[in-house]
């Protein structure tokens, strides 16, 4: 059985993007090569990487696999890239994308996104690659180089305008970047792609990108989970969602009775699918990430229901209350992990 996600609508394009895709930081090497693989046999049709994670070269073997054992074809998978931080130059910018294309084998990418409204010294891919935050080999020196939003945008229209992109998005930014963005863009961004999870729930921006028509993907939606491996110590710190006696009790109260690929019928929700769910029923996509089969499964299979009412679903999946989405929201206290102010100097989110 083939997992299908349910999709969002894009403004203006009318494009479907599905709600649920699969994350590929920290995948590496034949790892990622075969956790793309695998999602896209379970069902996942988006994949979501960056230049950045540096493993964009194993995904795009991952993909080619499937589409050479028919499990997909092209046109069935939306391809997601970004642009780092070093490439803000409109000079860099094609090169920027023209390397993720080679390196994915791809001829264009589906969504393509700016990482951070951060311009750092160019580094030339034929010099390191992916550079990172660091300017130097030996990792010491972060030097910005400013550069206008809007020099970057339009060299990513004109790239649009080729055929090598077909949708633009934006990643970390405020409000306020947004809505500068809006008043100039010739080709408005359609997705703005933040850090979200329960201690983090960004009420106030998802408000806002409603009110300009911008779908709203989530990352991280775990939380702390991803950046306890990274030693961090507010993640070290935070209380792990999947142990937080809140999601734990909603989760013991709903069942997820769909069957998985190997026959078995689930009957207990857990913890990662009821965060996944509250993202859902917020109008999120979501793009988690794992290593193991089963949990791609649980994680993509959360889909099923979304749009019912609540309790269980007919389709088999399980929809949260409002008393339940409203416990769960009130996990927020603004804990943001991925903030490069904390490492890199760099301030975006005050």
């Amino acid at each position: 059985m083939v997992f299908i996600s349910p999709s969002i609508t894009l403004y203006p394009s009318g494009a479907e993007l599905p709600q649920i895709g699969f994350g590929t930081w920290k995948h590496v090497g034949p790892q990622a090569t075969e956790a793309v693989y695998s999602a896209l046999k379970v069902g996942y049709r988006l994949i979501d990487c960056a230049a950045d994670y540096a493993n964009e070269a194993a995904c795009g073997a991952g993909l080619r696999k499937a589409i050479d054992e028919n499990i997909v074809s092209r046109s069935d998978v939306w391809v997601v890239s970004k642009l780092w931080n070093t490439f803000h130059h409109k000079q860099h910018v094609r090169e920027a994308v023209l390397k993720s294309l080679k390196d994915w084998g791809v001829e264009y990418f589906d969504l393509y996104y700016v990482h951070f409204p951060i311009s750092l010294a160019y580094v030339s891919t034929k010099e390191r690659y992916p550079p990172g935050w660091f300017f130097d080999d030996k990792q010491t020196q972060v030097i910005q180089d400013p550069v206008p939003l809007y020099e970057t945008w339009r060299a990513l229209e004109e790239l649009v305008d080729e055929g090598l992109i077909r949708h633009l998005g934006i990643s970390n930014m405020s409000s306020v970047i947004v809505t500068d963005l809006l008043s100039y863009a010739r080709i408005k961004p359609e997705v703005l792609q933040v850090e979200i999870h329960p201690y983090n729930a960004q009420p106030k921006l998802l408000g806002y990108a409603r009110t300009q028509m911008l779908a709203v993907t989530a990352y991280s939606s775990f939380g702390p989970l991803g950046f306890r491996a990274l030693n961090m110590p507010k993640a070290l710190d935070a209380q792990p969602l999947f142990t937080h006696p809140v999601i734990t009790e909603i989760a013991a109260n709903h069942h997820d009775h769909s069957k998985g690929l190997n026959g078995k019928v689930h009957k207990s929700a857990t913890p990662a699918q009821v965060i996944l769910k509250w993202a859902l029923q917020r109008g999120l996509a979501v793009i988690p990430k794992s290593d193991d089969r089963l949990r791609m499964e649980e994680n993509i299979r959360v889909g099923l229901g979304v749009g019912g009412t609540e309790g269980e679903s007919s389709e088999g999946g399980f929809v949260l209350s409002n008393e339940e989405m409203e416990r769960i929201s009130r996990l927020d206290i603004g804990l943001r992990f991925n903030d490069p102010s904390d490492d890199f100097g760099c301030y975006i989110f005050c």
